[in-house]
């Protein structure tokens, strides 16, 4: 009988600390993302006798019989079905998590395998106290849940499922959740006339110019998650990493995108102008850059006169976004520091949220939001006493 594993990997190139299932095997990158990587972490080679006493080296494989060749197809469409289960960011994400647990693990001396409920129990508690890692930061309430999840999610590929309801864990996390829990901080949004300033900073003479304008007015005209941005291809199947597609038209753009919960479609009207019109700077961009297939927002080569292959990361959105607001002043009266904190890939999201003058209900549309309250969220100029209660009492 053939085991599932043999054609079902979930782990492959992760880090050396990552742990290497017996029954599952995942291809991925395995490198932790800058924004998620923790501070302090330890990283050693595999194989170490620390790495022995926390159970992370991967056990030998056990003999089993290779795939009978008519179904090594099904097999590589089995591991692509797999890879595809979660986004790349939160496979990211989870690596970096374990690693950042099993390096805790190691420095006292405790295992990290198999899964104990007292040793998660203080990890957590050590997260929230700001003694989990060398520059001693507290993680926030919502980094130390995402650890759990990346944690639960490792141990049950591992075939040792770890209860999150043991009261070591679930009233530990409840305390948590009531001395540290706080608001969530929001990203400034790029209102139109910060926008406007904003693209004034960018060279039109220039390929990499043109993109980052084309890539800024797309972004907020779609009121597109950065990842969005930067998934978005020519044309249907382009690629086989591709999020998404565009139909130009005489009124406008037709956005396809996948996302979380499936297929949406995302209209991006024409502007009033050709010097803010989101159509108007893709068609240029396109055109000068000589892009009819593929990805759309594309690496810049050499001294700026070449475009490469390859699409861009969307942390380069977010790079984009906080480097022009800073250039265009945008909220200068907050200091540089402040600044940068502030802006991200989503300040243009929250900016058409912020600024659609029009029903509630075709902004949650366009943001692909399940209810009005998220969308809400994201409004920072809405008027929060449109509906006044006290009023309507009869004070």
């Amino acid at each position: 009988m053939l085991h599932y594993r043999t054609f079902l990997p979930l782990y492959h190139e992760m880090s050396p600390d990552a742990p290497r299932s017996p029954k599952f095997d995942v291809h991925q990158d395995g490198s932790a993302s800058r924004e998620n990587q923790p501070a302090g972490i330890d990283h050693v080679a595999s194989g170490t006798p620390a790495d022995a006493r926390s159970g992370l080296s991967s056990p030998p494989p056990a003999a089993e019989p290779d795939l009978p060749a008519h179904l090594e197809r099904l097999a590589d469409r089995a591991r692509d079905y797999v890879a595809a289960a979660s986004s790349a960011n939160t496979r990211r994400a989870y690596v970096s998590d374990w690693t950042h647990f099993a390096a805790w693990c190691r420095r006292h001396g405790l295992d990290a395998l198999p899964p104990d409920v007292q040793t998660i129990g203080l990890y957590i508690t050590a997260c929230a106290s700001g003694t989990a890692t060398a520059d001693r930061q507290p993680n926030s309430v919502a980094t130390i849940e995402r650890r759990l999840s990346a944690l639960t999610w490792t141990y049950a590929q591992r075939g040792t499922p770890l209860d999150r309801t043991d009261r070591h864990i679930a009233t530990v996390l409840a305390g948590i959740r009531n001395t540290h829990a706080a608001p969530p901080r929001q990203k400034e949004a790029v209102l139109p006339e910060d926008l406007i300033a904003m693209l004034e900073t960018l060279d039109r003479g220039s390929l990499r110019g043109l993109r980052d304008r084309a890539m800024l007015l797309v972004g907020f005209g779609g009121g597109l998650r950065r990842s969005e941005i930067v998934g978005l291809d020519c044309h249907r199947d382009d690629t086989e990493d591709g999020r998404g597609w565009i139909e130009i038209l005489d009124k406008g753009l037709i956005v396809m995108l996948r996302g979380k919960t499936g297929w949406r479609e995302v209209e991006i009207g024409r502007g009033s102008s050709d010097a803010t019109c989101p159509v108007v700077a893709l068609q240029t961009w396109l055109r000068l850059a000589r892009i009819g297939h593929g990805p759309l927002f594309r690496r810049i080569l050499g001294d700026g006169k070449d475009v490469g292959p390859d699409r861009l990361t969307d942390r380069q959105v977010a790079r984009l976004v906080k480097r022009a607001a800073l250039a265009a002043g945008v909220r200068g009266d907050l200091t540089e520091g402040e600044r940068e904190k502030r802006f991200a890939g989503h300040s243009l999201r929250a900016g058409l949220a912020s600024s659609a003058e029009v029903d509630e209900r075709y902004v949650q549309k366009q943001l692909g939001h399940a209810s009005a309250e998220m969308t809400r969220r994201y409004q920072r100029r809405r008027d929060r006493f449109r509906i006044n209660l006290t009023k309507a009492a009869g004070l």
